[in-house]
């Protein structure tokens, strides 16, 4: 039986509801709300990646990752399915290395976005396809020496942020972020607020060096994902 929010327009991606909406996408965006806080941050020189880690005890880590590397400059978190966010960050990877290719300049931030909102974009009008259930916070430095973050949804959409958080707790987030974020925050204080902001959603008892994840794009351009140490080390700076 057709749920009487669909009424049976949400059996198919390319069939719009009579108010408008494509269901499917509406499903997708859904699924990101459901899945981890991620926090990125930017400010003129450098770009900080965090999120909230749900491991088990007799998980391994690789497979849980949710901070991704596309190319030394450009990095990106990730909330929704991390199936789906895989296929898209190939995609990615593989763009930055064509750009190179083609015009011996690392690709920028903003034209790699839209090129994965392109393939996301793609996944709402294509009959035997479903979206792609995951958000990025795609952040980095272009060859210029200027900072970038963006945020991309299932429809294929993208806004950019100086700070932004998605996932289950990303309200509650935004608000702590939208009260201490500041244009000219330093670097030291830019490594801290996504944490901080974790810490805000979680739970100072539930924040360790196990529960979360790190990720750093400095003025050197080079993408640095802390180790257990080093998130350790930052932590006890909060």
């Amino acid at each position: 039986m057709f749920s009487q929010q669909g009424r049976g327009y949400d059996m198919a991606i390319t069939q719009f509801s009579p108010e408008g909406r494509l269901f499917q996408v509406e499903y997708a965006i859904e699924a990101v709300r459901r899945g981890t806080t991620a926090i990125c941050a930017r400010n003129d020189n450098s770009v900080v990646f965090a999120v909230e880690k749900k491991d088990m005890k007799l998980q391994e880590t690789f497979g849980s990752e949710k901070i991704f590397k596309i190319d030394d400059h450009i990095g990106v978190a990730i909330a929704g399915l991390t199936a789906d966010a895989r296929v898209l960050i190939d995609k990615g990877r593989v763009e930055s290395q064509i750009n190179i290719l083609n015009y011996d300049e690392k690709v920028s931030v903003k034209e790699l976005t839209l090129k994965i909102c392109e393939q996301l974009q793609a996944y709402t009008q294509n009959a035997g396809v479903r979206p792609f259930g995951v958000s990025f916070l795609i952040g980095g430095i272009d060859p210029n020496g200027e900072t970038g973050l963006y945020l991309t949804d299932p429809s294929g959409a993208l806004w950019a942020y100086y700070a932004f958080a998605i996932g289950s707790g990303a309200n509650e987030a935004r608000t702590f972020l939208e009260e201490n974020y500041d244009r000219n925050i330093s670097d030291e204080d830019l490594k801290l607020l996504p944490l901080k902001t974790l810490q805000n959603v979680m739970g100072e008892e539930n924040l360790n060096e196990n529960s979360c994840d790190v990720a750093y794009i400095l003025e050197d351009q080079k993408f640095h994902l802390l180790n257990l140490d080093e998130k350790k080390e930052l932590l006890a700076k909060l």
